[in-house]
């Protein structure tokens, strides 16, 4: 079976706006609940800690993920999976205590090659329902790359951000790391395990997720511009951060919405963003 006979592949789930979830995130990152989720209503990209996996424990791989295959087509030959970034569309808020439903079709898959040879592209498009309709489209990006190479090359600093950015500082550590895993459902080894993540994946620390950074940035969107509703968000991985730096946050007006970064110590950038509003 070839990697474009899962184009078009779909799989549904449910779940519920789970009170639980929403009081626990907003306790990682700590934002008082009341700010984060005023009223109950689900915070942006909160829906990433629905629909959670748990895969039994003798289906899963070394790393902690679930063995390749099911709804994904079974890379085998590229250990590395990586979150590459997305495109998320908001529609109409959710609120705790809501039946959700998710579609998931796979639209594309690309094999390309690169600096640290082939890489496997998959797009997956995510459709949430709530009680009135659809909620959220979205659209996210899975790389698969081979072990080979460096994991992380060096990079340099950015350009400073313009006058009169937006800025935070976070700091990214294990217990964070720890609890942000628990929230998403997410046992991939990389994010807890030191030992296995310098010795099987070859990086300098921890690795954050992205999900997290896009988190904390779409929580930058709220801080620069309060009252407003975030409509669309469009997020790309840049280069992986690691837990024993801290992160800066950046958030600045362009092209008549927000530009948004995180740079890791060295003031690279690690994730970037850009959101409209409402």
């Amino acid at each position: 079976m070839s990697y474009q006979d899962y184009v078009g592949k779909t799989e549904t789930a449910t779940d519920t706006v789970w009170p639980p979830l929403i009081r626990g995130l907003a306790a990682t990152l700590d934002i008082p609940e009341t700010e984060l989720a005023p009223g109950g209503r689900l915070p942006p990209l909160g829906h990433w800690m629905l629909f959670q996996e748990w895969t039994p424990a003798h289906g899963l791989g070394e790393d902690g993920h679930p063995k390749r295959g099911g709804f994904m087509p079974p890379v085998h030959d590229l250990p590395r999976r990586m979150w590459a970034g997305g495109r998320v569309r908001f529609l109409a808020p959710l609120y705790a205590g809501q039946p959700v439903t998710r579609v998931g079709t796979i639209l594309k898959i690309d094999e390309k090659s690169g600096a640290s040879g082939r890489l496997v592209f998959v797009t997956v498009g995510q459709c949430i329902s709530g009680p009135d309709g659809v909620a959220i489209e979205e659209e996210q990006d899975i790389v698969y790359r081979s072990a080979e190479g460096a994991a992380v090359r060096p990079a340099d600093p950015a350009p400073p951000p313009p006058p009169g950015a937006a800025s935070r500082v976070v700091d990214p550590n294990t217990v964070l790391l720890f609890r942000y895993s628990a929230l998403i459902g997410n046992a991939h080894r990389i994010h807890y395990d030191q030992d296995f993540t310098m010795r099987h994946e070859g990086y300098p620390g921890i690795v954050v997720h992205g999900p997290l950074q896009a988190t904390w940035l779409a929580d930058m969107v709220r801080r620069h511009t309060p009252g407003a509703r975030l409509e669309n968000f469009a997020y790309r991985g840049r280069r992986p951060a690691f837990h024993q730096n801290k992160l800066t946050l950046l958030a600045w007006q362009q092209d008549g919405g927000l530009h948004l970064e995180s740079r890791d110590h060295a003031g690279a950038v690690c994730m970037s963003a850009d959101a409209t509003l409402a």
